[in-house]
């Protein structure tokens, strides 16, 4: 039996402290939502990524905060917040390649998932349908400080070329305005 106690602003379990824990896992989100700061303001090509210091991450403007499943809004932005700070991580501490961190990031965000009671492949679902557009959208405003490893390790040169494009016209308009 699992019971729960607080110590501090925490609440500390106690149990096997190996079995899998809906609370706990609460506990880490919230310490992640504390480290990193969200960004919204952005064009982000595949939904989601992650700032060259890991300190902003940022989510597709044009993301639905949210979406609906058995008349309950689902909010997404934790769960990819989980997922792009876990990527960044793995490369950056650990130093693996991109397709490998985001295979960690990915399994760690469906047990997230899975851990809040909803169905991995409604909201599956409902990313891949971004995922696609997003892919094919214009970059209008993408972030300038960006990392963008994973798109050289995917090797997407065509949106690697347009990302660079894009981030180049958002530094000089940063410059414009300083200047003024």
């Amino acid at each position: 039996m699992v019971k729960n106690h607080k110590v501090g602003h925490y609440q500390r379990l106690h149990g096997p402290d190996t079995a899998v824990s809906g609370f706990i896992l609460e506990q880490m989100l919230r310490a992640l939502l504390k480290q990193v700061r969200l960004d919204r303001k952005h064009d982000v090509p595949y939904l989601a990524g992650y700032s060259r210091d890991g300190k902003t991450i940022y989510i597709d403007r044009e993301l639905p905060r949210y979406f609906v499943s058995h008349r309950k809004r689902i909010h997404t932005d934790r769960f990819l917040i989980l997922h792009e700070t876990v990527e960044k991580a793995m490369i950056d501490q650990v130093g693996l390649k991109y397709q490998h961190a985001h295979q960690i990031a990915l399994r760690t965000e469906e047990a997230a998932v899975r851990a809040y009671g909803i169905a991995w492949h409604e909201y599956d679902r409902f990313m891949q349908k971004y995922i696609k557009e997003a892919a094919e959208e214009s970059l209008q405003r993408l972030p300038v400080n960006l990392d963008i490893k994973p798109y050289r390790d995917e090797h997407d040169y065509a949106l690697l070329h347009r990302m660079q494009r894009a981030i180049k016209r958002e530094r000089m308009q940063l410059r414009r305005k300083q200047r003024q």
